[in-house]
């Protein structure tokens, strides 16, 4: 138990001492213009975070996620084929890449791929 508290109050102790060195050594830079500009997403950052902002925006961001997080479950798939039942692994993939295709077309006929300003 002892031993345990010791190596957990050891541990605090270097990460407090690395995150104060790192906040005393680092670069303070002035505020420039470049910081001032607004985002990507076109919100300027002195203004009031209550604003409306653009539901075509949101909806490519979510789209992203969605797709991105698809091919996270595909690349174990693909790592999965040679210690896997191949009849059993060709449907399941054969399905997961249907409702990927399914949902893609989905969103292209709703418009939601449409990129208009």
């Amino acid at each position: 138990m002892f031993s345990l508290l010791m190596i957990t109050s050891i541990v605090f102790l270097i990460s407090f001492v690395v995150m104060g060195l790192a906040s005393i050594l680092s670069k303070k830079t002035i505020i420039d213009r470049e910081k001032n500009s607004p985002f990507e997403c076109g919100f300027d950052p002195k203004v009031n975070s209550r604003l409306p902002f653009s539901l075509q925006f949101y909806l490519i961001g979510i789209i992203f996620l969605i797709f991105d997080i698809e091919i996270a479950l595909l690349l174990p798939m693909i790592l999965s084929f040679k210690i896997s039942n191949i009849s059993i692994w060709m449907w399941t993939s054969i399905i997961f890449l249907l409702i990927l295709i399914i949902g893609l077309f989905h969103e292209w006929y709703q418009g939601a791929l449409n990129w208009t300003v």
